[in-house]
């Protein structure tokens, strides 16, 4: 389970670091938003541990960062709206974001970047110049080289999310997802990714494909 206060604190550490001078309101709110919409009942896989997970990669991966404090809240809002039938959820999420940083003291260079960052995670494809892109899309795909048993647990939840949808309209639908990904150049962009999780990662998906040619 994960750990409310120590997450809260990660929130409120990035929205201070990304706010303008003289600060803002009361930053406890917009966490505790935040922490209950990870927390809907309609999620399996996007919870609270996937956000830890994204944020726990991110501190890996900070060194390659332009601002990592702004890749940090692309983190906290990158699936804050999600719902598993709907396919706009990273434009709203995004949206979420251009709606709560300025209120919260974040100038307006920072929130479009962390909303562009949002919509970024629709193609996980950053280009070659975008740091930042590539340090949440690398920590965002990160569970792909899980350990096989991890590995194992996350193509679970992804299934119960979409447990409205027939077997055979599942199959098909995650299938060209898996090919998605393995027809990009690069899974990972950072040096760290490319090293340590592209070549578990490419084995699971295709693994996970097989599986469900079967």
């Amino acid at each position: 389970m994960a750990d409310l206060d120590a997450l809260r604190l990660t929130f409120v550490r990035a929205l201070e670091a990304a706010r303008a001078p003289g600060g803002g309101p009361d930053p406890a709110p917009y966490a505790d938003d935040l922490l209950a919409r990870w927390q809907e009942p309609q999620r399996r896989y996007h919870t609270l541990t996937h956000l830890t997970a994204v944020l726990d990669h991110i501190d890996v991966l900070e060194r390659y960062a332009a601002d990592p404090d702004v890749v940090r809240l692309a983190a906290w809002f990158h699936d804050a709206v999600y719902l598993p039938e709907r396919s706009e959820n990273e434009e709203r999420s995004a949206r979420l974001a251009e709606r709560a940083l300025p209120e919260a003291g974040v100038p307006d260079a920072k929130t479009a970047e962390v909303a562009r960052l949002v919509r970024l995670t629709v193609t996980h494809d950053p280009a070659d110049d975008d740091p930042d892109g590539q340090v949440l899309c690398d920590a965002d795909l990160a569970v792909l080289a899980a350990p096989p048993s991890a590995y194992a647990a996350y193509a679970a939840e992804i299934r119960a999310e979409y447990h409205f949808v027939p077997d055979d309209a599942f199959r098909a639908g995650r299938s060209d997802v898996l090919r998605q990904l393995l027809g990009l150049p690069r899974l990972f962009r950072t040096p760290y990714g490319r090293e340590h999780w592209e070549a578990t990662a490419r084995y699971n998906l295709a693994a996970e494909l097989d599986m469900l040619s079967l």
